[in-house]
């Protein structure tokens, strides 16, 4: 019943010497990810929840020497290669949602500040890819820094099925070859523009002060005690952008004009942004950025506030990057889960109910 999960880890190497293999790499995996489903944070915590449901694993798992101890838990994590790691993700992920076409896919990183403390100054930055219409988080690769998203990003990319759908990144990821990666896995982008190209921004405003918006598309919101209006409007003629060859399939740029009106004080907040896109319909890139908060709302948001993830203090070796997927692996599960409920009891739940938990590892 398990093994649906657990067969896709089951393939990696185990770090470990082999006199030091008293426990399974399938029985440190699956005990992982079952007690972070069920609220786990730490190791200890990890071989808490074991020791408590040990009749209970062991109806499936081999455990004639008993569950690991949260040392080994730890140096397990310490040392499993992140990749490999990541690669039996990226194959878990695609049985779990098959092929995807006509989504966004937001790429973001994010800092576990936990990760900073003691005598590590560093923090751990994990670059995330994000579906938002399939909900689920589909790889990512760490950086030492935010800086490093630039070289990260490509990285990502390659390892993804992106055919048909659409690519969207912050300015820290508009660079030409980034384009050209998405462009070359067939799908298409809509990349945000700042001040890094400040050529090409400044193209763009120039466009906008000399040509008219071949298309505009206006979206709506009243709720969350404000109203909320935001305007997409797309040039095509791209005469006046001096590298618009260099920016692999180039179609249109964009401007957002957001305007937010705070209904208890009448308060008026106006924005405009900026981006290129392989895209020309109005409508269908409005609606792809407004997707791209997906990935804050729907998985950083959720890692931080249901995964307690920036309180992470794990930085050994590999730790914190491989707690990272497993959180997301946990997340996705739990996400794709039917049942009405929220993350927090869901894994309140499934700590109490283990039927529950193996309907959401069977999924």
């Amino acid at each position: 019943m398990t093994q649906s999960i657990i067969s896709y880890f089951s393939q990696m190497k185990d770090p470990r010497i082999l006199r030091k293999q008293l426990h399974p790499l399938e029985n440190i995996v699956f005990i992982t990810t079952a007690g972070v489903m069920s609220g786990c944070e730490s190791w200890d915590d990890i071989e808490d929840y074991g020791n408590a449901k040990i009749e209970w694993l062991s109806s499936f798992l081999d455990l004639k020497n008993g569950i690991p101890s949260h040392d080994t838990f730890n140096r397990f994590f310490q040392l499993l290669d992140p990749k490999e790691f990541e690669t039996a993700f990226l194959k878990w992920v695609q049985s779990l949602v098959g092929s995807i076409s006509d989504d966004v896919v937001g790429i973001d990183g994010k800092t576990n500040r936990g990760s900073r403390r003691g005598n590590f100054l560093k923090a751990t930055h994990i670059v995330s890819a994000f579906a938002d219409k399939q909900n689920i988080v589909l790889g990512q690769v760490k950086t030492d820094e935010k800086s490093n998203e630039i070289t990260a990003i490509p990285e990502l990319l390659e390892v993804l099925t992106l055919e048909g759908n659409t690519v969207t990144i912050d300015a820290m990821g508009t660079q030409k070859a980034i384009a050209e990666k998405i462009v070359e896995k067939k799908a298409d982008y809509i990349l945000a523009l700042k001040e890094n190209q400040k050529g090409l921004l400044d193209n763009v405003l120039s466009s906008f002060s000399l040509l008219n918006p071949v298309e505009d598309y206006t979206e709506e919101d009243f709720g969350h005690g404000r109203i909320e209006s935001r305007k997409c409007s797309v040039i095509t003629d791209l005469k006046y952008i001096d590298q618009r060859d260099e920016w692999k399939n180039l179609k249109s740029i964009i401007r957002i004009d957001s305007q937010r009106i705070i209904k208890a004080t009448g308060k008026v907040e106006e924005e405009q942004r900026y981006y290129i896109s392989t895209h020309t319909n109005a409508e269908k890139i409005g609606k792809s950025i407004r997707s791209h908060w997906g990935i804050e709302n729907k998985l950083h948001w959720l890692l931080d506030v249901a995964m307690n993830e920036d309180e992470s203090t794990k930085r050994s070796g590999y730790a914190s990057q491989n707690f990272s997927i497993v959180n997301k692996i946990c997340l996705n599960l739990l996400k794709k889960n039917e049942r009405k409920m929220g993350i927090r009891r869901k894994r309140n739940l499934s700590g109490w109910d283990n039927q529950y938990l193996l309907e959401l590892l069977k999924f």
